[in-house]
């Protein structure tokens, strides 16, 4: 049991309705107003409890928009089928409300009378989630209007004006984040699950990598003072924040099959684990989730492409490894691989649940277009206790923040401004490599310095990415891949990498391999149907004349189209505002 203080967030959200009283001083007694709200510090700490909402949640679906995942119908976005809409389309009022709401504290917290450094604390916070709800529309829509007060109708001025260019939003945003960074608490100061200074410095880091390798990557000038920003950032957090890369505590698992990996995102309390810069914390009967139980109903499967991006154990492709097993099923695609895949691919040493004492598991993943089009399963969040898997019952915490993205971004920094060393590699990559090892069993590889260069870095002759790479900085890209997948990380990757060619690949649109000793191992498991022909549930394509492989979508045929980076704007927008622009690509 959960024995500790948390932040009100995890009992239930006290909304607010603050109004402006510019007629009268007379005070209500039955509404809460400007005139009676901003005296003292718990008014800030209530305002600030709304906002934890926006912060990352337990969700199935966070790389659905990408190579990493195929849907059981075809993304919109990857197909190029996105329409440019009528109206919301994420810039609606509705969508700016919650920046307005930041404003309006901002602008009326300096009545409050008490302790300065309680009230900088909140002040953070709430600059913090400022920050966050401009990254995200950044990322979304690049130039956007900055606003720092809460807008009135009467701001003509404001509510007309141009979009401000994302380099300045994103100095802004640093800005919000530095504030943020400086005036937030200590972790052991402040209670559990709420924001604190390093939480704000692993938020810099990321934008800071984020727009310094989208500029990179589109030849704008100045991008090298924010990867350095990112890779100070993520150093400091690495010699000050006193956290480490754990294994987790895996009660049930098969022999000689450990599930350190696994077990970091199954857990019931983060707070405890030096892993976690910041949970998300659920409670038994008071605040809960239905992630574990999801997972297996979440009609998507994970792409042939990425089960192949999985290094074999002697740290090595699996093109040029003499340890891979091939792929005539996903059994020998295990063996030798790094002992991640096992850890997050549904498979038969995979626990599901546990009746009585023996665990049990899927001798085979089900295919049925609602469960895993691909034969792939996802089921990195699936927690084997049956408790966890009933519909809206799960009670472990989730990571809003994790140490091992910090060691990701250092790497990632240090190689693309061209000095990372072997002892960045062994700080950071090598750390979480470290994690997945059971000695005399299984010893991932490490990382180094001068690895060898994948022949799978070419996809048809050409550079997988659109352009080449340094061999440590491809492996770099694989290790964040694999480490970060499904937490909702790829898509902002494959953007601000200009990668947007990766999805051209057509394996990320395949599936297992089908040949007829996996159609028997299916028939086996389900009564004798035949999953594949019987049914007529999918194609199966020819794939260099050697293999079949299962085909989800009739047409595997993908071009991209650099437009959608960013989304459009809605036309009602631009008719109400003749001062904005639609994004390029879209008119």
């Amino acid at each position: 049991m959960k024995l500790y203080k948390y932040i009100p967030l995890i009992v239930g959200i006290i909304a607010i309705s603050i109004c402006s009283c510019d007629v009268t001083d007379t005070i209500p007694e039955d509404a809460i107003t400007d005139l009676n709200y901003w005296k003292k510090v718990d008014d800030l700490k209530l305002f600030a409890n709304s906002h934890y909402t926006t912060l990352s949640g337990p969700s199935n679906s966070k790389d659905n928009t990408s190579d990493n995942v195929v849907g059981n119908s075809p993304n919109n976005r990857l197909f190029n089928n996105m329409t440019i809409p009528g109206s919301g389309g994420g810039w609606s009022r509705g969508d700016w409300s919650r920046i307005r709401d930041l404003n309006y504290f901002l602008n009326r917290y300096e009545t409050v009378q008490g302790d300065q450094k309680m009230i900088d604390h909140y002040v953070g916070e709430i600059r913090f989630f400022r920050a966050n709800e401009y990254f995200n529309k950044v990322k979304r829509f690049g130039d956007v209007p900055w606003i720092d007060k809460d807008l009135t109708t009467e701001d003509d001025e404001l509510l007309y004006k141009k979009r401000d260019p994302r380099s300045f939003v994103i100095d802004k945003i640093i800005e919000d984040l530095e504030f943020a960074a400086t005036n937030l608490k200590l972790p052991q100061n402040v209670e559990n699950g709420r924001l604190h200074k390093f939480a704000a410095l692993q938020m810099l880091a990321r934008v800071c990598l984020y727009e310094g390798t989208w500029m990179k990557y589109r030849s704008i000038s100045g991008w090298e003072s924010y990867i350095q920003k990112a890779a100070s950032t993520a150093q400091t957090i690495m010699d000050e924040g006193e956290y480490s890369i754990e294994k987790g505590n895996a009660p049930f698992m098969f022999e000689s099959f450990p599930l350190f990996y696994r077990q970091q995102f199954i857990q019931e309390d983060l707070v405890s684990n030096n892993e976690c810069v910041l949970p998300r914390i659920y409670l038994k009967d008071k605040l809960m989730h239905g992630l574990s139980r999801s997972v297996n109903e979440a009609g998507w499967g994970i792409s042939k492409d990425f089960i192949e991006s999985f290094l074999c154990t002697d740290g090595l492709p699996i093109a040029v490894s003499g340890l891979y097993s091939g792929d005539d099923s996903f059994e020998k695609e295990l063996l030798n691989r790094d002992p991640r895949l096992r850890n997050m691919v549904d498979n038969k040493n995979l626990p599901y649940y546990l009746d009585g004492s023996s665990v049990i598991s899927h001798p085979v993943t089900s295919v049925a277009v609602n469960d895993c089009p691909t034969g792939y399963m996802a089921s990195k969040f699936r927690d084997p206790v049956p408790a966890q898997n009933e519909a809206n019952q799960t009670t472990y915490d989730w990571y809003v923040f994790r140490y091992a993205e910090v060691l990701l971004i250092y790497a990632e920094a240090k190689a693309e401004l061209g000095t990372i060393t072997q002892q960045d590699i062994d700080q950071s990559i090598n750390l979480l490599r470290a994690r997945l090892d059971e000695p005399g069993k299984f010893d991932m590889g490490r990382l180094s310095l001068n690895p060898q260069e994948d022949p799978l870095a070419l996809v048809d002759g050409k550079p997988r990415y659109g352009y080449a790479l340094s061999p440590i900085l491809y492996e770099i890209r694989r290790e964040r891949r694999i480490e970060l997948a499904f937490e909702g990380f790829r898509w902002d990757d494959i953007c601000r990498w200009n990668a947007g060619v990766l999805i051209e690949n057509p394996k990320t649109m395949l599936g297992i391999t089908v040949n007829s000793d996996v159609i028997q191992n299916y028939k086996d498991a389900f009564g004798g149907t035949d999953q594949f022909t019987d049914r007529m549930m999918y194609d199966i394509t020819d794939w260099d004349g050697q293999k079949q492989l299962l085909q989800v979508y009739s047409n595997t045929n993908r071009s991209w189209d650099d437009k959608l980076y960013l989304d459009p704007l809605p036309t009602d927008q631009l008719t109400l505002n003749t001062n904005l622009t639609q994004n390029p690509g879209w008119n």
